[in-house]
């Protein structure tokens, strides 16, 4: 994977951030898995308890989107950060649950929006069902999502999760209005990812502290280390749709580009290229040619874009990481820093 810095200069800087003491070693997400195994286990018999309904094809529309797990980071996220601010309660679970539904639910919409035909390695739920179930599946996901928040019983829960979904859909209305726009620039595509991505990263971190009662500066402090993770984790994701496996990342590469979505590697490749090069990668992403995939990762190629790009998440990685340092060292605190290292060092 392309970067700026090192591997090993990057994992010693992330092994480091105890105030510089090298007191901390690195988690394998396997590792993070196993520390939060049984809420997790929790988590996943809540989503199968709450997507029954008496609508069959309801029902069997979240089975299918439900049973590819994918990476499951959100829900993670939310418990790792209820662990690390010491939750004592037993609704972590549910809230897990609810966070994974929208995420869900944003999914069968993007996925008809999109025209992906692929998601995690599967057909869409689209290409199974229609695209209306999808789109009437995805709305009910949302509406038994804020089922679920009503019984936390916490107003501060309530607004967070409100105000995520509202600008989730922003995000995504941002998103459509720049498609196949080759003019974009950095900080609207910042915009972009924070909005559509990083805010349900943020909120998943933030509704653990306030259901856990703590500070209001460790409660902003969550939020940013979940949102600047979640834009790290996008700005791979964009990445990864030009260089990764397509056997890992679950899609074909150039998703992105079919779709017209102008991300990082390309608002940076068009910065540095110069025409015939530049004229031709506008006339690409303006028109979505799949077909030019080959092409236009040969024209990145010419440029840093992989690299930037990476260096970029290693940057908004490492921010997020800094921000956990109002919490006393405990395994889910070195968790949620290992969390943001694998996420900008992964391959799907």
């Amino acid at each position: 994977m392309p970067s700026y810095s090192s591997y090993n200069a990057y994992n010693t800087h992330f092994s480091c951030l105890y105030y510089g003491r090298c007191a901390m070693k690195l988690l394998t997400l396997s590792d993070i898995q196993r520390l939060i195994a049984n809420e997790m286990e929790q988590t996943e018999r809540v989503m199968q308890r709450e997507i029954y309904t008496e609508v069959a094809l309801a029902q069997s529309v979240m089975r299918y989107a439900l049973q590819a797990k994918g990476k499951r980071f959100r829900p993670m996220l939310h418990l790792l950060s209820a662990g690390v601010c010491d939750y004592r309660g037993d609704f972590a679970p549910t809230a897990a649950a609810f966070i994974e539904f929208i995420h869900n639910a944003t999914l069968l919409h993007d996925d008809v929006v999109d025209s992906s035909d692929i998601r995690r390695g599967q057909a869409s739920a689209h290409i199974i069902f229609s695209n209306a179930a999808s789109i009437l599946v995805g709305d009910f996901l949302y509406t038994r999502a804020f089922q679920l928040m009503v019984s936390s019983g916490n107003a501060a829960v309530l607004k967070t999760m409100a105000d995520a979904t509202n600008l989730i859909a922003a995000g995504e209305v941002m998103q459509l209005a720049n498609m196949h726009n080759p003019d974009i620039d950095e900080t609207c595509y910042y915009r972009v990812i924070e909005l559509k991505t990083a805010v349900l990263f943020s909120a998943a971190c933030k509704i653990a502290a306030q259901l856990a009662g703590v500070s209001e500066e460790k409660i902003a402090a969550l939020a940013d280390y979940g949102k600047k993770l979640g834009m790290a984790f996008q700005m791979i994701d964009d990445m990864l749709d030009y260089m990764g496996d397509e056997s890992k990342i679950g899609k074909a590469l150039g998703d992105d580009l079919a779709e017209g979505k102008p991300t990082m590697p390309l608002i940076r490749a068009l910065q540095q290229l110069c025409d015939p090069d530049q004229k031709r990668l506008r006339a690409i992403l303006q028109t979505g040619d799949r077909e030019a995939i080959t092409e236009v990762i040969t024209l990145l190629k010419k440029t840093d874009a992989l690299a930037y790009t990476q260096a970029q998440a290693e940057k908004m990685a490492t921010a997020a990481a800094e921000a956990l340092m109002i919490f006393p060292e405990n395994d889910y605190k070195n968790a949620l820093i290992s969390l943001a290292y694998q996420a900008v060092h992964r391959e799907a």
